[in-house]
């Protein structure tokens, strides 16, 4: 017996629209009911849309999707859920945007293990490109670093009446609280302040 179509659409933020998933979806002929939407990232699979799904899919049903990184973007992750679904679930993938991806039945082993090589290498230039991308990262902090560029918050200003008001706290005219409320900062920062070396 054959199983049930269903689509999954995802879409970063709401102000993402959907229509063009949507169109790929019924265009293959998934039914508008059997379409499950999540918008928000794909960090994770902890999405209510995919969770309502993954309790409807049933053994010899077709997942079908229009992306590989509409599923997620955890590459790790999508291998996981892959192997879920096709291997312990008997599930069919078909992604629209990616021909090889797909693994329905009636498709020989030659083309099921093409899918399987196709996500492997996926997932490989993926993790490929985030390492390059953190390494091109830590070059250019390194770089600019090297030119004198500071990161963080900047140093706050000392208020142009602090040697004043330093040096009647040390005279025991003011509590350090005191002191640090005249001045309009926190009395952490005025106690720092006060024991550095070049201070009042």
């Amino acid at each position: 017996m054959d199983g049930l179509l269903y689509g999954y659409i995802r879409v970063s933020t709401k102000e993402q629209n959907e229509a063009r998933q949507r169109l790929a979806m019924r265009a293959f002929g998934v039914s508008e009911e059997q379409i499950f939407l999540d918008r928000q990232s794909g960090k994770d699979f902890l999405r209510p849309g995919y969770q309502q799904l993954l309790n409807k899919l049933r053994p010899a049903d077709t997942l079908v999707i229009k992306s590989i990184d509409r599923l997620g973007r955890n590459y790790d992750e999508i291998l996981e859920q892959w192997r879920l679904l096709t291997k312990d679930r008997g599930i069919a993938i078909v992604v629209l945007d990616m021909p090889l991806l797909d693994t329905r039945q009636g498709r020989d082993l030659t083309g099921t293990l093409i899918a399987d090589i196709v996500l492997q290498l996926l997932s490989y230039v993926a993790q490929t490109e985030r390492e390059f991308i953190r390494q091109r990262q830590a070059e250019g902090i390194a770089a600019a670093k090297a030119r004198g560029v500071r990161f963080g918050r900047r140093p706050m200003e000392r208020p142009s009446n602090f040697d004043e008001i330093c040096a009647e706290w040390k005279a025991g005219h003011l509590s350090a609280r005191g002191a640090a409320k005249e001045l309009g900062i926190t009395h952490r920062t005025f106690m720092k302040w006060a024991a550095e070396p070049v201070s009042c």
